[in-house]
């Protein structure tokens, strides 16, 4: 796969949460608690956005480009999108952003991009089952309840699409205005969740406690970049050493590379399952809000 240190460690992360996913559904499937096929479908779902994200689907250049570590040179990176590609344009030479809110803004592009990616893998399902559907002769209360999964993966669009609008809108004003400093959140995925939180069902009191859960999370991404970032020059020191020939150097380096990667492993899962957990909250109150 040709894959990045980070990219690796990122991988394993998201593989991690996948198997744990697919075992808490096998002992579901087991106590018959999932008749109507939903959840086995989101796991195919996840399955097929990890597999085009890191290249692994039998497409050329399919892998969604890194949205947790900015390499040097990103003009060689594409947004596969023309509005964002005018908006990223602007704001580079608009003169307004330091290096290190370049590095930050293209963060949040990239995140773009990949719910955007994340949006039509989504639709293509609905799409697909949606045409199994219409071609069933014979209605029946397994067509029932068909309807229902198919209701749940509309609503999921429904609000992928607004966190796509959502973001499409923040990404034009900061373009546009740079960033306000008095801005609660810096991190791409914990701005749509607290955008979104905004919008669900939830009290002042819960909504608080929900703004402090997001300061943790936060910094807990944080944290997991500057593991990336150590291990990314970790794996260039390394492939530097290897090729001096210094077995002694080469055998430190090797160590330190081996705990940095074990590290971004560990924080990325972690990062992971919490967003997980975050978005699936925010996901119930945005559903009770349409009851």
């Amino acid at each position: 796969l040709q894959l990045s240190a980070v990219k690796l460690a990122e991988l394993h992360s998201d593989l991690k949460i996948q198997e744990k996913d697919e075992l808490s559904w096998k002992k579901l499937k087991a106590e018959g608690l999932d008749e109507d096929g939903e959840k086995e479908a989101k796991l195919r779902r996840n399955l097929n956005v990890i597999m085009t994200k890191y290249g692994m689907n039998g497409k050329k250049d399919s892998q969604l480009l890194d949205t947790n570590f900015i390499k040097d040179g990103t003009e060689s990176d594409t947004l596969d999108d023309p509005r964002l590609e005018k908006l990223w344009s602007k704001a580079k030479t608009s003169g307004k952003f330091s290096d290190e809110e370049l590095d930050k803004l293209w963060r949040e592009f990239k995140h773009h991009k990949e719910k955007i990616h994340e949006y039509n893998i989504l639709l293509e399902t609905v799409s697909r089952t949606e045409d199994i559907h219409k071609n069933v002769i014979n209605p029946s209360e397994e067509n029932v309840v068909k309807e229902e999964i198919l209701h749940n993966k509309h609503r999921e669009l429904k609000e992928k699409l607004r966190s796509i609008n959502q973001g499409f809108e923040r990404l034009r004003k900061v373009s546009h205005q740079g960033y306000d400093t008095t801005s609660e959140f810096e991190e791409p995925r914990v701005i749509d969740l607290w955008d979104m939180a905004k919008s669900a069902n939830f009290t002042e009191k819960e909504l608080e406690s929900f703004r402090e859960e997001l300061k943790h999370f936060e910094a807990k991404i944080e944290k997991h970049h500057h593991y990336q970032k150590q291990l990314e020059i970790s794996h260039q020191k390394l492939k530097h050493v290897e090729e001096t020939g210094d077995k002694d150097h080469l055998n430190r380096n090797k160590e330190k590379y081996a705990m940095l990667q074990e590290k971004t492993k560990e924080l990325g899962y972690k990062v992971k399952k919490h967003l997980q957990d975050l978005s699936s909250r925010i996901s119930q109150g945005l559903q009770h809000n349409e009851l």
